[in-house]
C-alpha cells in the first residue's frame, strides 16, 4: 500500500471520504445530507479525472490506475437507474464508488505514461469507456443479486423494482455495452495488429465474461421464475469473471499478451 502525497492523491482521498461519509449519513437516515455529499464526492471525482487528463495530456483511460479513477465517477449511473429504470441502491453506489477508488488511491502507480502506438487510435476512448460503464452496471447488478440472496424485500413504497428484477434491468443495460466493447475491440485489433481476434488472454476472458451473461439471459428465460436465486447467483458470477478480466489477467504472471500495457 502506498499513500500518494500529491494533488492527485488528495483529490482521490477526498472523493473516498465524501462517498464514505455520504454512505454513513444515508444509513443513518439523513438522506438529504448523504445525497449532497454524494454529489460533492462526484464533483471531486470529476475534478480528479480532469486533473489527470491535464497532467498526462491524453484521455486518462490507459492503465489500471486511470480505469479505477474513471470507475469512481458513479453518480450519473445512480441517477439514470433511479429515474429511468426504477432501480435504487444509492447507498450501495456510494460504497461502490469508494471501493473502486481504493486501488487508484493506494495500489496502482500514478506515474504518467506515454500512449503506446497501439493506443493512439480513435477507438481508444469509446472502447474503454463502454467497458467502464458496463462494469458499473454489472457491479450494481451483482449488488442487487446479493440482496436477492439475503432475502431483502422490494421497496414498494419508493416504487422501486425488487432485487431480482433490478438485477435483470442492470444486466439488460450492461450486456449491450459489453457487446459493444467486444466489437470495438475487434475493430481496433484489426487496425492495430491486422486481425479482428488474436486469442490474447484479455480477449479470451472478455469473451468469457460476455458468455456468462449470455448464459444468464438463457437461464432466466428458461427457468428464471422457478429459480430466481440462481439468476442472482449467475449475476454475481458474471461480476467475478469481470474482476478476473480486469485485474488477474493484467496482474498475474500466468497471463502475458498484447494488453500488458494496461497495468
Amino acid at each position: 500500500m502506498e499513500i500518494k502525497y500529491t494533488t492527485q492523491g488528495l483529490l482521490i482521498y477526498a472523493t473516498i471520504a465524501a462517498y464514505l461519509l455520504a454512505f454513513t449519513l444515508t444509513a443513518a437516515r439523513r438522506k438529504k445530507a448523504g445525497h449532497f455529499l454524494y454529489m460533492l464526492g462526484f464533483a471531486t471525482a470529476v475534478l480528479s479525472f480532469g486533473y489527470r487528463w491535464y497532467h498526462v495530456r491524453h484521455v486518462p483511460m490507459q492503465n489500471l490506475f486511470e480505469v479505477f479513477l474513471c470507475l469512481g465517477m458513479i453518480y450519473p449511473v445512480s441517477v439514470f437507474c433511479r429515474r429511468f429504470l426504477r432501480v435504487g441502491g444509492y447507498s450501495a453506489d456510494m460504497l461502490i464508488g469508494a471501493i473502486v477508488l481504493i486501488p487508484a488511491g493506494f495500489v496502482f502507480n500514478a506515474e504518467p505514461q506515454k500512449l503506446p502506438p497501439a493506443l493512439q487510435s480513435w477507438l481508444f476512448v469509446p472502447h474503454v469507456a463502454v467497458y467502464i460503464i458496463s462494469y458499473i452496471f454489472t457491479a450494481k447488478a451483482a449488488f442487487h443479486g446479493v440482496l436477492q440472496l439475503v432475502g431483502k424485500a422490494p421497496d414498494t413504497a419508493a416504487d422501486l423494482l425488487g432485487p431480482e428484477q433490478a438485477t435483470y434491468q442492470m444486466i439488460c443495460v450492461g450486456f449491450p455495452l459489453l457487446t459493444l466493447g467486444l466489437i470495438l475491440g475487434s475493430c481496433w485489433g484489426k487496425l492495430a495488429w491486422g486481425d479482428y481476434w488474436g486469442w490474447d488472454p484479455k480477449e479470451l476472458w472478455s469473451l468469457a465474461s460476455w458468455l456468462v451473461y449470455v448464459g444468464y439471459f438463457h437461464f432466466r428465460y428458461m427457468f428464471g421464475r422457478k429459480y430466481p436465486r440462481i439468476n442472482s447467483t449467475w449475476a454475481i458470477a458474471g461480476l467475478t469473471v469481470i474482476v478476473i478480466t480486469l485485474l488477474w489477467v493484467n496482474l498475474s504472471k500466468l497471463f502475458t499478451g498484447l494488453h500488458t500495457y494496461a497495468v
